[in-house]
């Protein structure tokens, strides 16, 4: 029998595909886009929160404690964050909260300022060389005194060059600080081998981080109402978690599209027609967390 190698090979690769990243897809479409209420304070920094599920002490305190005062707290406990990316790992989940942290790639973390000494003037190094060659004590002399006036300026010009290096990098320590302020944080659920399959489903993130994180079920807001069945084509509804591709399939191009920040979120909002309507949708990340339905 004679064997398609093109009909065959997609069902290799669909068994081959690692368990992990079929439910990291699961993982992202039922939490990113969510708000959440944090239960303790997070640290500003891509370190994050490491815990440690099932084990005598899931968080080592005073790695945290060490984490929150070294990076300050980006989210105060008691605050809403939302959740922007869920990451699964050979051996840990990413949780990320409003960005994820500072500290990711592209983040300055160093505040430091390198000062070069003023190198030497050409009249400097000749006098110099003068200075060997002279034999009179009194041209010595003159040579010395100028020779010590052009070291004394250059001494002066490497002290203002340091002075100046010590407030910038003052300026990039402050700056730097208050950017891990607004970077987000994460929670690292961190297991001692391999992520175990109970843990890659929404309610094993849930009850790893129930002590840390509470999550709410979020209705939609009733002021702006619920789609009903058949507003959209074909009768699919929006759903928070979606994709702005997976949307666009729903309702087709976008009208208008804008941007904006909040904090160090980039969110877009996109308007869509449809039936005797429209949808406004905003997405963090191509990710959907929030929309509403109005009539025209």
């Amino acid at each position: 029998m004679l064997v398609r190698w093109s009909a065959i090979v997609p069902l290799i690769l669909a068994f081959a595909a690692p368990l992990s990243g079929q439910s990291e897809a699961e993982l992202k479409r039922h939490f990113e886009g969510r708000r959440v209420t944090l239960k303790i304070d997070m640290p500003g920094t891509e370190q994050g929160v490491d815990i440690f599920p099932g084990t005598d002490q899931p968080l080592d305190y005073s790695r945290y404690a060490g984490r929150l005062k070294e990076n300050g707290t980006a989210i105060e406990a008691g605050e809403g964050a939302m959740i922007t990316r869920i990451r699964v790992k050979s051996s840990h989940i990413e949780f990320q909260l409003d960005g994820g942290g500072y500290g990711t790639m592209g983040d300055e973390t160093s505040s430091s300022v390198s000062v070069e000494s003023t190198p030497k003037s050409n009249r400097e190094k000749n006098l110099e060389a003068e200075l060997k060659r002279e034999k009179d004590p009194e041209r010595r002399d003159e040579l010395k005194d100028e020779l010590d006036d052009l070291k004394d300026a250059r001494e002066r010009e490497d002290a203002r060059n340091r002075a100046e290096a010590s407030s910038t990098a003052q300026q990039k320590e402050q700056s730097i600080r208050q950017r891990r302020l607004e970077g987000g944080s994460r929670f690292n659920i961190r297991f001692r081998d391999a992520v175990p399959a109970g843990a890659l489903t929404p309610s094993g993130i849930e009850a790893a981080l129930a002590e840390y994180v509470l999550f709410p079920e979020l209705p939609l807001n009733p002021a702006v109402g619920a789609p009903t069945a058949g507003s959209t084509p074909g009768g699919n509804l929006p759903r928070k978690g979606m994709t702005a591709a997976e949307l666009e399939e729903i309702l087709g191009p976008p009208m208008q599209t804008a941007e904006r920040s909040e904090g160090a979120l980039r969110v877009v909002t996109r308007t869509y027609r449809f039936g005797g309507g429209r949808v406004t949708a905003e997405f963090v990340e191509e990710v959907l967390f929030r929309y509403s339905v109005t009539s025209e």
